[in-house]
């Protein structure tokens, strides 16, 4: 196919995205654009695999042109996508996943390869890379009685220089580091169920670390409230790839600062979609149409509102490409 003109997926999606979940791309997309130009800012949530899906390659420039003002993230998208910064050439893709037997499985356990659906994640190599280096700078700021979030940490180790030795992908399909270098504002839920949490956990247990150097996930809610406050002035839109604790955790400033803080002149997010599998069900938040989200005072009644029921990594990276201009 042809295309004469310099955005052939802006231009693909608009004339052949035309119905049904296809058509709530396009829509989601031009609201998102039209969020920013009138001056809101966007929050955008990662749960799953996504850094393991190397939406870095994509995410990374939505960052460096300010089309993201905030993040929120699992623990693993956190630390993945600086896995496969450092040890890209050691993942392994396993296309015949399905067919694999639970003795091929172990197998792989074996080899240091912790598999996410068609794609292994080589978390022992990794690491060997990473540990040393965190775990200076975990040990250095306790000792000098300073406290900081996980993801300032992660920024402190991508910005010191340690880990270039290391690189194994172009450094500007890493999400994190076009966020450490913008110093962007990111929220971090659980992660303490994170390899990374896991490993800090161990050096508490073992009494090499004060569980108290870590900021915890309270004042990641404060800090979000503080952030909210200041930032909703042309209001603030949500963007969520996934479910989970990654989009539960900060829709819910919202109510939080309304209901619980009575600030009652709190702003409502005024801009909302998900990306999801997780088609509409009983007692399922994931699955639940934004509509619910009103009774729980987090959406408005005009609030623009997009479910995508699809595969994120093919929705997300279309709809950042049709917002980069592509």
């Amino acid at each position: 196919m042809t295309n004469t003109n310099n955005k052939p997926i802006s231009s693909f999606i608009e004339k052949y995205f035309l119905h049904f979940n296809a058509a709530t791309l396009v829509d989601a997309a031009k609201g998102y654009e039209s969020q920013l130009a009138k001056g809101g800012k966007m929050l955008v949530s990662l749960a799953g695999a996504m850094s393991t899906a190397e939406l870095g390659k994509i995410f990374a420039e939505m960052i460096r042109r300010n089309k993201v003002h905030i993040i929120s993230c699992t623990g693993a998208n956190l630390e993945e996508d600086i896995m496969n910064l450092v040890a890209h050439s050691h993942y392994k893709r396993v296309p015949n996943y399905r067919d694999l037997t639970p003795q091929q499985e172990w197998e792989l356990l074996e080899k240091g390869l912790n598999r996410v659906t068609d794609t292994c994640i080589p978390e022992e190599e990794a690491f060997r890379r990473l540990q040393e280096h965190i775990f200076k700078i975990w040990k250095e700021t306790e000792e000098t009685g300073e406290r900081y979030f996980p993801h300032e940490f992660m920024y402190k180790l991508l910005l010191s220089g340690v880990l270039e030795q290391y690189y194994e992908i172009d450094i500007k399909d890493s999400w994190m580091y076009a966020a450490a270098k913008a110093n962007l504002p990111m929220i971090v839920p659980g992660w303490e169920d994170s390899t990374m949490g896991n490993i800090f956990a161990s050096y508490v247990m073992k009494g090499e670390l004060k569980a108290s150097t870590m900021k915890s996930g309270i004042e990641y809610m404060t800090f979000l409230a503080d952030w909210y406050t200041e930032n909703s002035e042309k209001g603030i839109g949500f963007f969520q790839i996934g479910g989970g604790i990654a989009g539960d955790f900060p829709i819910c400033v919202v109510p939080m600062l309304y209901q619980d803080l009575e600030r009652t002149d709190t702003p409502f997010w005024n801009y909302f979609c998900q990306i999801s599998d997780s088609t509409t069900s009983y007692g399922s938040y994931s699955g639940a149409i934004p509509n619910e989200k009103i009774t729980w005072g987090k959406l408005d009644i005009d609030t623009p509102k997009f479910v995508i029921e699809s595969d994120a990594t093919i929705v997300a990276p279309l709809i950042f490409g049709y917002l980069l201009d592509m």
